[in-house]
C-alpha cells in the first residue's frame, strides 16, 4: 500500500511545481512560501481534529519533538529554495533537479539509519545523480 501513497505523492508534487510557478509570478518567493505554509497549517491540523489524533499529543517524547522540530525546519528551507528557484528557473529544470534529494535520503538512510544499501538502490541513487547532472549542464 506504501507506493500508492508515494505515488499520489509524486503526483501532487508534480501539480505543486506548476502552481507554484504560476503562484510566485510577480511577487516576493518567501512571501508565496508563507502563504503556502499556512494553507498546509490548516490541511494538516484539519485531518489530525477530524481524526481525533489530538489525544496522541501528550505521548511524544523529547526525540519525537526534537526530530520534528529538525525536519520542520528542513522543510522549511528547502520550500524557501525551491519557490526562490522555481521563481527564476523552469519548473522542467528545477522540479527534477530538486528530486536529487531522493539520492541523497538514500545516501543519508544509510549513514544515519543504518539502512541496507542494496545494488538496486545505488543504481537508482546513481541514475538520479546523472540525469541531474545532465539538467545542470
Amino acid at each position: 500500500m506504501w507506493w500508492i501513497y508515494a505515488l499520489l505523492s509524486a503526483l501532487f508534487a508534480a501539480l505543486t511545481a506548476v502552481f507554484a510557478k504560476k503562484g510566485v509570478q510577480h511577487i516576493d518567493s518567501d512571501l508565496a512560501t508563507a502563504i503556502r505554509t499556512v494553507i498546509i497549517v490548516i490541511i494538516a491540523w484539519g485531518i489530525v481534529m477530524a481524526k481525533g489524533a489530538t489525544q496522541h499529543l501528550g505521548t511524544l517524547t523529547r526525540q519525537n519533538w526534537l526530530f520534528l522540530i529538525l525536519s520542520g525546519g528542513g522543510t522549511g528551507l528547502s520550500w524557501i529554495f525551491y519557490f526562490r528557484a522555481l521563481q527564476v528557473g523552469k519548473v522542467s529544470q528545477v522540479a527534477p533537479v530538486d528530486k536529487m534529494s531522493v539520492a541523497i535520503a538514500i545516501l543519508l538512510s544509510v549513514l544515519f539509519l543504518g539502512e541496507v544499501l542494496t545494488w538496486k538502490m545505488a543504481a537508482g541513487a546513481l541514475l538520479i545523480i546523472a540525469g541531474t547532472l545532465v539538467l545542470i549542464l
